[in-house]
């Protein structure tokens, strides 16, 4: 089950050139099991890698890996109004997304052609046009790494917030995802005031689930790089929060932009604005490049070392302090 010296170029959507020591897949939650009690786990640094689109590799990994080819999208129960759907950690997001919309289940259009595994998307909240993965989810299933022991958590347990879960913090390198019960509406609804969606549909008539994901791919793709052309991991930044009169302040001397109110007199800001207005669009430092239409996008131009995006990744939030006094903090997680 376990290969030694394993290209991880294929499971990095960076594009980088790198190897992990180890490298183990699993298709069920018994051989993870055994993974786990192996000496190769006990013996070994673990990572835990989905698609690897959300992940910098700094070096080789000189540990195991373990990699999730969990699937499987079952239905566990439905009333009148909601559908409870169970979905294999190793399945695509994308695909699972694209059998909700063909079986007319309403809640996860909005989140269409985001990278990476289901099980990523429980760990990391993944979101997009109004919609977050914790709107869906409704319990994880786990197995805990020292332990081998099955956990089942429901979605309040897991303290979910903007790019955030217990599984980022205290709960970090404690569990592996193994599937993933979202709760999905029978009755027809959307979210289309974010990012352009009611604009790009209104030539379409009524909305369906179909339009609505149709839109959304088309909005990607028009400002989003192929990983397959610039290596990327989307976006490398989170949008920073900040209060109120910090949006007010910086509003006064640049003029409206794009924002969005939060609770608690809090306000969103792109960190792509901040990053153009410190001048970062389109520069490039040795192979790694900041995205000349999507600033919160860093790229390989070809022959970047992970340590070439990371350093771009510095100098680009030190622009963005100095500047505004507002703090980058990356998406991305650096290994």
């Amino acid at each position: 089950m376990v290969e030694k010296d394993k290209s991880l170029l294929h499971y990095n959507t960076f594009g980088l050139k790198i190897n992990a020591a180890y490298f183990a897949a699993y298709e069920s939650v018994e051989e993870l099991k055994e993974l786990l009690s192996s000496d190769w786990a006990k013996d070994n640094s673990l990572l835990l890698l989905g698609g690897g689109s959300n992940i910098l590799f700094l070096d080789d990994f000189e540990g195991l890996v373990l990699f999730s080819k969990i699937k499987g999208i079952k239905v566990v129960s439905k009333d009148e109004d909601n559908v409870w759907v169970e979905v294999g950690a190793g399945e695509k997001w994308d695909d699972f997304v694209a059998h909700a919309v063909r079986n007319g289940w309403y809640g996860a259009e909005n989140l269409s052609a985001i990278p990476g595994q289901v099980g990523a998307s429980a760990i990391q909240n993944i979101g997009a046009y109004g919609s977050e993965a914790k709107d869906l989810i409704a319990s994880v299933n786990c197995v805990e790494i020292a332990t081998g022991k099955e956990f089942v958590f429901e979605v309040e347990d897991l303290d979910y917030g903007y790019r955030h879960s217990r599984f980022k913090t205290e709960w970090k390198d404690q569990y592996v995802i193994t599937s993933v019960i979202y709760r999905l509406s029978l009755r027809e609804r959307y979210r289309l005031d974010y990012g352009g969606l009611r604009a790009m549909l209104e030539a379409e008539g009524e909305p369906t689930l179909q339009k609505v994901r149709d839109a959304v791919i088309r909005i990607r793709n028009a400002k989003l790089p192929d990983p397959k052309v610039f290596g990327n991991a989307g976006s490398f930044f989170m949008n920073p929060v900040v209060d109120r009169e910090v949006y007010e302040r910086l509003a006064a001397k640049y003029g409206e932009f794009t924002h969005f109110q939060l609770e608690h007199d809090k306000v969103k800001i792109p960190a792509a604005w901040l990053i153009e207005q410190s001048g970062w669009k389109g520069k490039n430092l040795a192979h790694a490049a900041v995205h000349d239409m999507q600033p919160l996008v860093l790229i390989n131009l070809g022959g970047a070392t992970g340590k070439e995006i990371l350093e771009l990744s510095q100098k680009v939030a030190a622009d963005v302090w100095d500047k505004f006094s507002i703090r980058l903090h990356r998406e991305v997680i650096v290994v």
